[in-house]
């Protein structure tokens, strides 16, 4: 690629556990939720333009077929940091999109982080900065733990972000069945209490200390995010089976789900065999993301 081209990388986002604490007057939950990332990616490549422009690709472009470029997330992230900033936005943005949309791991978001930090860079501004993570928590309350890019434990309604003890190395398997979940409509369909916030504090020793930890937490979106899309059982319980998994869970609202493994040749393994028995299914093998990299290159 052309030298003068920045490409990012936007890691796909897994909520380790997901608590609902609460809920705001104005219907908004309020949640408790380790975030971490994966070295599985959609990529942004922003090149000098004449104007701003949008191009998609990708396996799961054609989610933006027919969709008009100036309503995209990456393109409203690349004009709200241009009017912060007082800068005219004269790039081209390229999105290469290898996420599944309405998915549960933050495909948008990320896609949306990338952009804020590739032009933050470009234009001299501290992607982490007061400035970025104003415009990023305007724009979707996921987008804030993209732009951080580490994992975090995300609060309120996910945009009061908190530093989390260092995750260990360790496979994961992310697999989505091919269905989109609407965010608003699994929680509308949540019924029941609410779930205290379990932070800890303690690093893990390893993927199995990690598991153990995990397997006391929950999500509480699994049971309305299974009534309106029951593969999700299905997906949960063939990754629970797959040999070497020490555990499996849906990231978010679904109806992404993963699996944790010692490493990366376990998951790949099960991503195999999965992949093989329903062809139909997105599956992917990936590594956590360690000491807040994101893989931008």
């Amino acid at each position: 690629m052309a030298p003068d081209v920045l490409t990012l990388a936007a890691p796909a986002k897994l909520n380790l556990y997901l608590h609902v604490t609460g809920k705001r007057q104005d219907g908004y939950h309020l949640l408790d939720s380790l975030v971490a990332f994966i070295d599985v990616c959609d990529r942004i490549a922003i090149a000098p333009a004449n104007e701003l422009t949008f191009h998609a690709d990708g396996p799961f472009a054609g989610a933006f077929a027919g969709e008009d470029p100036a309503g995209n997330l990456v393109v409203r992230a690349a004009r709200a940091l241009a009017a912060v900033a007082g800068r005219d936005i004269t790039v081209a943005l390229s999105l290469t999109k290898n996420l599944p949309v309405a998915s549960g791991i933050g495909g948008g978001s990320a896609d949306a982080a990338a952009c804020l930090r590739g032009l933050a860079q470009l234009w001299g501004i501290d992607p982490a900065g007061e400035a970025v993570m104003a415009v990023a928590a305007e724009l979707g309350s996921d987008i804030p733990a993209c732009v951080a890019g580490r994992a975090c434990y995300m609060g309120g309604v996910g945009t009061e972000l908190s530093p989390a003890p260092a995750l260990p190395a360790a496979g994961l398997l992310v697999v989505n069945p091919g269905i989109g979940l609407s965010t608003p409509s699994v929680y509308r369909a949540r019924q029941g209490d609410f779930t205290p916030a379990m932070r800890f504090d303690t690093p893990p020793a390893d993927a199995r200390a990690l598991a153990a930890l995990l397997a006391d937490r929950r999500n509480d979106l699994t049971k309305p995010a299974i009534a309106q899309v029951p593969q999700i059982a299905t997906v949960l319980d063939a990754i629970a089976q797959s040999e070497g998994c020490l555990l499996s869970r849906m990231s978010g609202s679904g109806a992404t789900c993963f699996g944790l493994f010692d490493d990366i040749a376990e998951a790949a393994r099960a991503a195999d065999a999965i992949r093989a028995a329903n062809p139909n299914w997105w599956v992917a093998p990936g590594r956590l993301i360690q000491n807040g990299s994101v893989l931008d290159a």
